[in-house]
């Protein structure tokens, strides 16, 4: 059973935006499993660092640049989520790296104004031809730190980017002019729902202070054209192996 197809629609909605809301990316069943797991993934507490926002307050998360046999590689590599961002940046996609973000109740940082590309840029990238998907595992609001985007800020183009905290911040003075100019959208999700956004979109999320956790699994790929010219610490072009989305479904809790 496939659960979601791509329309045309959907496209020019993400070539037009730089973003796309797709509710109920994943079933409710895979989002409580995929909670469960994670909740009680100790490689994944023992991995997550914190990068602290410009007040001080640290975002926690894990990076993995290399797909395995769990159920974050399982939804990295399902045909909903692959083939969807090979239909919106219009290519063959591979995966770049996936990261959970773990935002808990009060204490979860902000992350400044940024685009992914103005980080991967630096690591060989000729093209902005690069995209991310991050699916909610709890609801995500206002309250708790949920994304915000600038609606079509993709079409500026690339940004230099400063340091803000220990974090890398897009230059304050062009983020000022766009705030003006470009639509914010508080991207609003329930868990299972997905945003598909591009590598150049302006976004950012405030600090959770809610008695919510706001944690979400996040995607992210690099085109076939866009292969990197030089090594960094995320991968160079190879094959995606794109699994069944009932694979998902597969994994069990983890070990505790």
């Amino acid at each position: 059973m496939d659960f979601f197809e791509v329309t045309d629609d959907a496209v020019a909605t993400f070539r037009q935006d730089g973003f796309l809301i797709v509710p109920g990316l994943l079933q409710t069943t895979e989002v409580e499993r995929l909670s469960s797991i994670a909740r009680a993934d100790r490689d994944l507490a023992e991995s997550a660092y914190g990068r602290k926002d410009a007040g001080g307050v640290p975002v926690m998360l894990s990076v993995r640049n290399e797909l395995s046999g769990d159920i974050y590689s399982a939804i990295a590599r399902s045909r909903r989520v692959v083939e969807t961002m090979a239909a919106l940046l219009g290519d063959e996609v591979y995966h770049y790296h996936h990261k959970l973000i773990l935002k808990e109740p009060r204490v979860g940082g902000a992350w400044e104004w940024h685009q992914d590309y103005g980080y991967w840029y630096n690591n060989g990238c000729l093209l902005p031809d690069m995209g991310s998907c991050l699916i909610a595992i709890d609801p995500a609001t206002k309250a708790n730190g949920c994304l915000q985007v600038l609606r079509g800020s993709h079409h500026i183009g690339r940004i230099n980017h400063l340091t803000t905290g220990d974090q890398t911040g897009a230059d304050p003075e062009r983020v000022a002019v766009a705030l003006q100019r470009f639509e914010r959208v508080y991207v609003e999700l329930n868990a299972g729902d997905a945003v598909f956004f591009h590598a150049n979109l302006l976004h950012r999320s405030d600090q959770n202070r809610s008695d919510n956790p706001r944690w979400a699994l996040i995607c992210c790929y690099n085109t076939r054209r866009n292969d990197p010219y030089c090594e960094s610490r995320h991968p160079r072009y190879s094959p995606l192996e794109i699994w069944p989305d009932e694979r998902v479904l597969e994994f069990g809790p983890a070990a505790t």
